[in-house]
């Protein structure tokens, strides 16, 4: 796949209608990609996102809602793609569950919440996905955190989680080749979360970051489309991270 020139192939972004994943879904759509963008509360987004690519190029987004904790739904995704654009090339697991989960007050619930979404639902999309894109040599690629270097205080069931899906990307990357390439990007500070932090706390954030500010979901996005390009990369993990994770 040149790394330009996307045309004629699909991806799959889940959790693709705002923030993170919108940046991928611009980024893929703007070289030529043919791209279905899951949500799941995010209607309003997931149809402006729509309409904003339907007017650069029309008719190359098609847009499906799930709850990627359902176990039905990596097949329904997978099946969805298949019926709307006939093919599947690349798999992007972007969405993703977080917020805190403090030691002394996890419970069960949370910590199944948390897992179901960052770690169960990627690797049976993988697992739904797979002879779709051995079809014509496609890839998965798995948005992790760049934190799992420096892990956040108070968010255990979220860092178990993702450094899960950081493991599985090697683990799956060696399993599916040569068919299927995996691999994954960690973002590091892109967006400030929501609600807005006070300006000291992003004071301190922008402190740990050698390049000094937040990055943009089009960097993600560039990163994505990067390893969904290079044919002979697999198993390996961009950090978009401004320097953080050695920093």
């Amino acid at each position: 796949m040149n790394t330009d020139d996307f045309t004629g192939r699909v991806a799959l972004v889940t959790g693709g209608a705002r923030r993170l994943g919108a940046g991928i879904v611009r980024e893929l759509h703007a070289r030529g990609m043919r791209v279905v963008v899951h949500y799941r509360g995010s209607e309003a987004d997931a149809r402006a996102l729509q309409d904003e690519l339907d007017a650069v190029r029309a008719g190359d987004v098609a847009l499906v809602t799930a709850d990627l904790a359902a176990i039905e739904t990596p097949q329904r995704l997978v099946d969805f793609t298949r019926e709307t654009f006939g093919r599947l090339d690349l798999l992007a697991n972007n969405a993703s569950l977080f917020h805190p989960t403090p030691l002394a007050t996890l419970t069960r619930a949370e910590w199944d919440a948390m897992q179901g979404v960052n770690l169960a639902a990627p690797v049976f999309l993988v697992q739904a996905a797979a002879p779709l894109l051995a079809e014509h040599g496609g890839s998965v690629v798995n948005l992790t955190d760049a934190y799992l270097v420096r892990p956040r205080a108070k968010h255990t069931a979220y860092v178990a989680a993702k450094a899960g899906l950081a493991a599985l990307t090697q683990a799956l990357a060696r399993e599916l080749a040569p068919a299927i390439r995996v691999n994954a990007v960690a973002p590091g500070a892109l967006l400030w979360p929501e609600p807005d932090p006070p300006s000291m706390v992003k004071e301190q954030v922008l402190a740990r970051i050698p390049l000094g500010r937040l990055g943009t979901p089009a960097d993600v996005g560039r990163a994505v489309a990067y390893l969904a390009g290079e044919s002979y990369l697999t198993g390996v993990t961009i950090p978009v991270d401004g320097g953080f994770s050695f920093g």
